[in-house]
């Protein structure tokens, strides 16, 4: 019984395995019966994908659309029936539910003329061609990684570079945006021509075989796949994410096209190299390749375009890095690094880093750091983090912090954080911070939400403390005041009149003031205010300085009456009156300290709105 159970189950397990095998069936191996007449090729494609329920993908410059396939065959592969489309040298390959069709394979490096070199130098020429389409591939690197010779293909296809005698051995790389990158050995020592063939890359799924449909646009790709029963044409643009600095404005002014289009052929190409002196971006002692190279000493005379520095850079004009700079940088006009920035820039006009920076930038106009920076930033205008601020910026004019500051910004007119301020912002004019959990000090400080300080003429928080306030007191009969800010620290502007047109007073000031709980519905309110008192004459100065102690009560969120006692100072130069003007301030039982200042004890009583 035991042996029959054993059987069974061994023969249904054999029965599964090629069930499944059957059902994993290739795409290539499915029997399909096809008849066609004269039709274009793309439409017969179609055709053999809506039967076998499967998508075809391929680069559009090696399908010619414009051939017309006659067929008629029963239960034939797919594999036979492409074979018979595209007679010889294609290849087919699987790629999940995707049939990929490409050329064959050249991989052809073909040597066309040769000569010996009677110099100390030989020179190697020819064309890079597509292994794909047999096309010339125009703007591709040709370079010698070891000797940091290079060239680049014309819109021919067509390069020559030369190479020096003395070396025994020689390689040239062929790397080009959208290819496999290719190296060939070739013989030193001889005058040459050749052909190198280059593939282009594969992806998977979505997309099978991709090449440049523009070669003067080296972004643009173009991929075909089958999309709802139909051949799509599709174009696409591929990010090159290796061109930073060369997309800004400086590096758009000083770098060259050809430079440009190196950059994006050699992305994954770098070397090091202990010292570097250039003339101009392109003259430099590590040739066109200084691109790529990060040099541990670099000198420009009147600026420089490399791959990084990881020492000392001095630029008589400018400096420009592809990557990070480290650890001193010092440019006549400007400093521009595509990566990070650790250590010390100086540019007399303007410094950049477009990753992350620590350390010190000094730059007489404006400092630039993409991402977030430690350390410190100082400049006659302007300075930006397009990140976390960790430390100090004092600009000449504004500061400028993307996400939280951790520190100071110091500026002649305005600070700007949209994010949180754990620091201090001195303003001349104006500072704003979405949360200040911090000190802001400027004539106009504006935040979100505070838990904070602000000291200034204007506080504004746009979810915190706004009062309206009407009230009396011992000296000037009607005021108002508005109070904003927080219940930390909130700011008043204050005005008043006296209402007896006899005895005139009018009243303008500023304070201070803090608002304590001690119960559901009491607080206390400590405030310090002082105001001018215009009595008659311009010529003098009246000044009333208060010092408040109000208890108030609320009835409800947006009303409240509050009093108090209050200790004045005042202090005057005025000798006489002026008719209808009030003149004896200060009562006859203050204290006299000589001849202008008397002090007492009075009241405050009002209301608060909102």
């Amino acid at each position: 019984m035991k042996g029959r159970i054993k059987v069974h189950f061994v023969t249904a397990f054999v029965t599964i395995l090629f069930a499944g095998a059957a059902t994993a069936q290739s795409n290539l191996s499915k029997t399909i019966s096809l008849t066609v007449s004269k039709q274009p090729i793309d439409q017969v494609l179609e055709i053999l994908s809506n039967k076998g329920d499967f998508y075809f993908s391929y680069n559009s410059n090696i399908v010619s659309r414009d051939t017309l396939i006659t067929i008629s065959e029963n239960n034939k592969t797919v594999r036979q029936l492409l074979d018979m489309i595209f007679k010889s040298g294609f290849e087919f390959r699987e790629s999940g539910n995707y049939i990929i069709i490409r050329r064959a394979p050249i991989k052809l490096t073909l040597v066309t003329s040769k000569a010996v070199s009677e110099n100390k130098i030989y020179i190697v020429s020819g064309y890079i061609v597509d292994d794909q389409t047999g096309k010339h591939v125009s703007y591709a690197s040709i370079y010698e990684k070891d000797r940091l010779a290079s060239a680049m293909t014309n819109e021919q296809g067509y390069f020559k570079i030369k190479l020096k005698s003395r070396y025994k051995t020689a390689s040239l790389t062929v790397s080009k945006e959208f290819y496999e990158d290719t190296t060939v050995v070739i013989e030193p020592k001889f005058n040459q021509q050749i052909t190198i063939t280059i593939m282009p890359l594969e992806v998977t799924e979505q997309s099978a075989i991709i090449s440049p449909k523009n070669y003067e646009a080296p972004d643009s790709i173009v991929i075909a796949v089958r999309q709802n029963d139909s051949i799509q044409w599709l174009y696409t643009y591929k990010k090159t994410d290796s061109v930073r600095v060369e997309k800004t404005t400086l590096g758009d002014w000083f770098i060259s096209s050809k430079l440009k289009f190196q950059t994006i052929n050699l992305k994954r190409f770098f070397i090091a190299r202990p010292y570097q002196v250039s003339i101009t971006p392109g003259l430099s002692t590590n040739g066109k390749l200084n691109g790529q190279v990060i040099n541990t000493v670099s000198l420009n005379l009147f600026g420089g375009y490399s791959g990084g520095v990881n020492g000392f850079e001095l630029g008589g004009l400018f400096n420009i890095n592809k990557k990070d700079v480290r650890y001193v940088q010092v440019g006549g006009i400007f400093n521009a690094g595509g990566g990070d920035m650790e250590g010390v820039q100086v540019g007399g006009i303007h410094n950049s880093a477009l990753g992350f920076a620590t350390g010190l930038q000094i730059a007489g106009i404006n400092n630039f750091v993409g991402r977030s920076y430690t350390g410190l930033q100082l400049s006659g205008i302007y300075n930006h983090v397009g990140g976390r601020l960790n430390g100090m910026q004092i600009g000449g004019i504004a500061n400028y912090s993307n996400k939280d500051v951790r520190g100071m910004q110091v500026a002649g007119i305005a600070n700007i954080n949209p994010a949180e301020t754990k620091g201090v912002q001195i303003g001349g004019i104006f500072n704003y911070t979405r949360k200040l959990t911090g000190l802001q000090v400027g004539l106009i400080n504006v935040s979100d939400t505070s838990e904070g300080y602000s000291l200034g003429l204007i506080n504004i928080v746009r979810t915190g403390y706004h009062k309206l306030v009407f009230f009396t007191n011992d000296v000037v009969t009607a005021n108002f005041a508005f109070k904003t800010g927080n219940r930390k620290l909130y700011s008043i502007l204050l005005g008043g009149l006296n209402t007896d047109s006899k005895r005139m007073i009018y009243s303008y000031g500023y304070g201070l003031g803090t608002e304590k709980y001690i119960g559901k519905w009491f607080s206390i309110s400590p405030e310090i205010t002082s105001q001018y008192l215009h009595l008659g004459s311009w010529d003098h100065l009246n000044l009333l300085n208060k010092a408040n102690l109000n208890l108030n009560i609320r009835f409800g969120k947006h009303f409240s009456i509050f009093g108090g006692p209050a200790f004045n100072v005042y202090y005057s130069n005025q000798t006489s009156a002026v008719p209808d003007y009030k003149f004896d301030i200060a009562p006859t039982n203050s204290y006299k300290y000589g001849d202008h200042v008397n002090a007492w004890f009075g009241w405050n009583a009002g209301i608060s709105l909102f």
